[in-house]
């Protein structure tokens, strides 16, 4: 007895294979072979596809379903238009009954989708009025009518459609004067359905929670939703939405576990600039979900602002708009050098200059100026603290809800002018407005250590370093936790930290006068006067009176603490 199935049936064939193998027979086949080794047999896996006949260079694949066979057709194209120098594949595709013989497949499934294949356009892919029916709702795509033409050897009509890879005379979104972010729909790798709503839910709530952080651009979950269960291309809709980076994922439920994998892309190069995965029980759906939310939140703040800072350090320096010019003024304070913070002071001048209703470079010219005075390049009584002061409260003036101008600003009012209730109220706000701002968190952390609340600190320094472990501030997480550790009464593990804080931040000077005051607490003052004589031979004027200065925004009795421990490691009055 003959035995029957329906199938979705695939066929492709490379463009211009003579062609090719006449010119350069050793070099085509060598392509061929890459092709099918690197991107045709692992997404007919991933699709679960079966190759069951080919022809030097062509195939013919059989899939379960429609939608199966149409994501696969989409991402061996879109891979190969990705590709340097590819190899241009036509693919046609035809769901129908196939006649079963051993491992081959015989029928007018299998011929109707080979006569389909040479109508597509090079790279292209044509398919069936019932693959079409089969993928609606289920695979958004743009079509166009080829109509039912004659097809060799088929008796009845067929109605055929090309699908539109790139959609037809749409230009490409400008993008916007600060990063720019979409979260796509995460796929559900389940095989359960029921999964969606969670999938779905994560990528509202992560569109939400990034949307908090100031000067991001995110595209509404209505636009991004557009894209669901699709194959898509990053660097198409990087075009298509007007965005620099594309944030994508996927859920895969094993058992009473759940795996969440995420990526953030630059989509004008496809480069993966962070990557991680979130596992938890089902015990709890919806406190995962926070979980993951927040994790990722916190990550990509740090992460974006990067890969932000080092494109324009890449762009020429004698074109240089504001946004540009507050970015070269972040990347110098991380130098810690006193020419690059009054270069980075200069540059956040620059930016308010070019725009005066720019309130992050307001907020960032007070940053700068306040870690200046920090860092012991400038003092709370030179003119240019009272700058600071005059940039931090413009900033606040003019806006109340953008978390980084918040934390900036907020920080500067506190660390120059000791005005703690305006700083807790502006942090407070900023928190309310993006938890999980690792950078928030540790601005509103020293904000509290500076009120001697070393407890509330900790707690906040502590969140910061679980959301970004890798920050581009670790320095100042690991040092304020280690004060606060010291504080606490736990000064050992306050060792720890203060030298992981000298490792990873260049051995500043805050950080040893940290770790001094650690070394006496511990009664180890042969060790502090070693750390002393290095802050003195990198900064011979420094002295009792020029420490007082730099602590003035502790609480007295702390203070004066700080002070006595280097007097005992050999700090001159």
């Amino acid at each position: 007895m003959t035995q029957r199935r329906l199938a979705a049936i695939l066929a492709a064939d490379v463009v211009g294979f003579s062609r090719l193998l006449g010119a350069d027979e050793a070099t085509t086949l060598a392509r061929l072979r890459t092709l099918r080794t690197e991107t045709i047999d692992p997404l007919m896996a991933e699709h679960h596809g079966r190759i069951f006949k080919t022809t030097g260079d062509g195939l013919l694949a059989e899939f379960p379903s429609a939608v199966q066979a149409l994501r696969c057709a989409l991402a061996i194209q879109n891979k190969q238009r990705d590709t340097p120098d590819p190899l241009q594949l036509r693919i046609g595709l035809h769901q129908g009954d196939v006649v079963v013989q051993g491992d081959d497949l015989l029928g007018d499934g299998i011929n109707i989708a080979a006569r389909l294949e040479p109508l597509a356009e090079p790279g292209g892919i044509v398919l069936s009025a019932r693959i079409r029916e089969d993928i609606t709702g289920k695979i958004t795509l743009e079509f166009e009518d080829l109509g039912t033409p004659t097809l060799k050897n088929i008796a009845h009509p067929i109605q055929i459609y090309r699908v539109r890879l790139t959609p037809p005379d749409r230009p490409a979104l400008a993008l916007p004067d600060k990063p720019s972010l979409v979260v796509l729909p995460f796929q559900n790798m389940s095989g359960d359905p029921e999964q969606d709503y969670f999938a779905d839910g994560m990528v509202e709530d992560i569109t939400t929670a990034l949307s908090r952080i100031g000067g991001l651009f995110v595209i509404a979950r209505n636009s991004a939703f557009t894209y669901k269960g699709r194959a898509v291309d990053v660097k198409q809709v990087g075009r298509d939405l007007g965005v620099r980076y594309v944030l994508e994922g996927s859920v895969r439920k094993a058992a009473n576990r759940v795996r969440i994998t995420i990526q953030l892309i630059d989509a004008a190069t496809a480069t993966h600039l962070w990557a991680d995965r979130f596992d938890g029980p089902l015990d709890d759906i919806f406190d995962l979900q926070d979980r993951v939310t927040g994790a990722i939140a916190g990550a990509i703040e740090p992460t974006l602002l990067t890969a932000e800072i080092a494109r324009a350090l890449n762009k020429p320096t004698d074109r240089l708009d504001a946004y540009d010019l507050l970015l070269r003024a972040r990347a110098l304070m991380d130098q810690y050098r006193k020419a690059d913070g009054e270069r980075a002071v200069q540059l956040a001048r620059q930016a308010v200059a070019l725009d005066p209703r720019f309130s992050q470079a307001k907020s960032q010219a007070a940053y700068c100026i306040s870690f200046s005075i920090n860092a012991g390049w400038w003092r709370r009584t030179d003119p240019i603290a009272a700058e600071g002061l005059a940039f931090a409260r413009a900033a606040l003036a003019e806006t109340m809800n953008d978390p980084v101008v918040l934390a900036e600003a907020g920080l500067a009012l506190s660390f120059i002018a000791q005005e703690n209730i305006a700083a807790r109220a502006a942090l407070d706000r900023a928190l309310a407005l993006n938890p999980h701002s690792s950078m928030t968190l540790i601005a509103s952390g020293w904000v509290h250590f500076y009120e001697g609340e070393w407890l509330t600190g900790c707690d906040e320094l502590t969140r910061a370093l679980r959301l970004s472990p890798r920050d581009p501030q670790l320095r100042f997480i690991l040092a304020g936790l280690g004060l606060a550790k010291i504080e606490l009464g736990d000064a050992i593990a306050a060792l720890d930290l203060l030298r992981k804080a000298l490792a990873v931040g260049k051995g500043e000077l805050f950080g040893r006068s940290g770790l001094v005051h650690c070394l006496v607490t511990l009664g180890r003052i042969d060790e502090a006067k070693k750390v002393a004589k290095t802050i003195l031979a990198d900064n011979p004027s420094h002295t009792i009176a020029s420490a007082r200065q730099g602590f003035a925004m502790y609480p007295a009795d702390y203070r004066e603490r700080r002070l006595s421990s280097l007097r005992a490691a050999g700090i001159p009055e």
